[in-house]
């Protein structure tokens, strides 16, 4: 009877610390792809690589982009097929400023009020909804400007999400993730071996790794190549024994849930 006790304890230290050690969902570490402003290529190319690939990536849409009104069937066939909507606004409303000569005095965030940046993110969920079906989302901040004047606007929808990204170019553990301000490298004309050195970093110290995109062989002004793109995910492949690469909302609600246990 001792003897099948020191076993069962034995077996039980073990699986706890194997849990221990592959906090991601049994993975060393976790990666998730965002790609934001939902523009035309992310359909003509990101969709169909991820999909070869066999990975789902989170789209941060903007509601009120012709690109969303245009390809309507194409998103939801996305959304369908297991890639996440995310909430990027109604109009990608920024703080004005030096360098930002492209907002207008109507997206300038600083002329908004709260209630305004708060009823706008609402009417985009439902639009996302009605697209999706789905309730449980996370959020973007435009250009990762998060406050209205000293007030943090995120906070008056924050029960509506279930995570926000912001664009802090840090690994994210699983104990402190920022559910608030997730963090996220912004990859802009940066390497393949700039990404994967990351993801190898992110298997080192068991973390997540958040990758932020915008054009993805073209497409947008921040942009990166597709070749190097493309060799991301096969480096990705090639180390999926270590790595869980899942959307924004599933890898967000994976840790809130771990962390409650």
């Amino acid at each position: 009877m001792i003897k099948t006790t020191v076993l069962i304890l034995s077996v039980c230290s073990l699986a706890s610390t194997t849990l221990a050690q592959l906090p991601w969902n049994n993975k060393r570490a976790a990666v998730v792809l965002t790609y934001d402003d939902g523009i035309d290529i992310n359909l003509d190319t990101v969709v169909p690589a991820l999909d070869s690939a066999g990975f789902k990536g989170t789209f941060y849409v903007i509601g009120g982009s012709p690109v969303i009104a245009k390809r309507l069937e194409e998103w939801r066939k996305a959304a369908s097929s297991g890639h996440e909507l995310g909430n990027h606004t109604l109009f990608h409303p920024c703080s004005g400023g030096p360098g930002r000569g492209f907002i207008t005095d109507e997206t300038d965030l600083q002329k908004y009020t709260v209630a305004r940046a708060a009823k706008e993110i609402r009417l985009t969920n439902t639009l996302l909804e009605s697209i999706d079906g789905k309730k449980n989302r996370t959020f973007a901040y435009p250009c990762g400007d998060s406050k209205i004047g000293d007030t943090y606007y995120y906070k008056s929808v924050a029960a509506d999400f279930v995570a926000a990204r912001g664009v802090n170019g840090k690994m994210n553990s699983i104990e402190n993730m920022n559910m608030e301000d997730i963090n996220s490298y912004a990859i802009i004309n940066h390497s393949a071996k700039y990404m994967t050195d990351l993801v190898d970093e992110a298997i080192r110290t068991k973390s997540c790794v958040v990758f932020l995109f915008h054009g993805v062989g073209g497409g947008h002004s921040l942009n990166v190549e597709l070749k190097e793109h493309q060799a991301l995910l096969r480096y990705l492949k090639s180390h999926e024994k270590d790595l869980w690469v899942a959307t924004m909302v599933d890898v967000a609600q994976y840790a809130t849930t771990y962390r409650a246990k």
